[in-house]
């Protein structure tokens, strides 16, 4: 019953692109749909960088900035459609040129234990003093897009904003706080909990 239950999937309207993306049991009570935005090719980023940046042109960004790994792909896709050039990565693995790097640590829900985000000192002068929008496939908990957030007002980043493909359950609104009002995002996926059948349902309220 268990191994039928994992070969679920769940159907979501990316904003007019359905995907049919497989549910991943996180423990015996919950599970997820999973999205893995670098296996999904080149035209369903294209797609999401075009709509992401039509949501986010209002608030006239200067630079995008992008957490590693998921958020790369969405970083150079809302650029690219937004006529820039430049944008910036927030690592996640310690690398020789971050040894001085501004650090901010964080909680995921798809990743075991407490992890780090570096911004590489060089790159302050693209974030500080500018008007900056951060992105990200999906925002869960919240954690991991607060942590991207609030590494860019530590560069001096002025953020005006951030830009999800998919939102996920309602625990970020609590944790993104007032940053909820500037967040956009192109599709919402809920959580699953076993039936009494073992098949994976949607969390009512998620």
């Amino acid at each position: 019953m268990k191994d039928q239950a994992e070969r679920q999937t769940w159907r979501v309207d990316v904003e007019g692109y359905p995907l049919d993306l497989p549910i991943v049991p996180i423990n015996d009570e919950l599970a997820i749909s999973l999205m893995m935005v670098i296996d999904l090719g080149v035209k369903f980023g294209a797609h999401v960088g075009t709509e992401l940046a039509r949501k986010i042109v209002p608030l006239e960004p200067d630079i995008i900035v992008g957490p590693a790994t998921l958020g790369i792909p969405v970083a150079i896709e809302v650029t690219r459609a937004l006529g820039l050039d430049d944008y910036v990565v927030l690592q996640k693995s310690p690398k020789l040129h971050l040894s001085d790097a501004l650090v901010q640590t964080l909680t995921s829900i798809t990743s075991k234990g407490e992890q780090r985000i570096l911004l590489d000192r060089a790159a302050i002068p693209l974030i500080e003093g500018k008007r900056v929008v951060v992105v990200d496939d999906v925002v869960a908990s919240g954690s991991s897009l607060k942590g991207a957030l609030e590494l860019v007002r530590q560069a001096g980043g002025n953020v005006v904003g951030a830009g999800v493909i998919l939102t996920e359950a309602q625990d970020w609104r609590e944790t993104l706080g007032a940053d909820v009002e500037t967040l956009v995002s192109l599709g919402h996926i809920p959580q699953f909990q076993p039936d009494a059948q073992g098949r994976w349902t949607p969390i009512p309220g998620t």
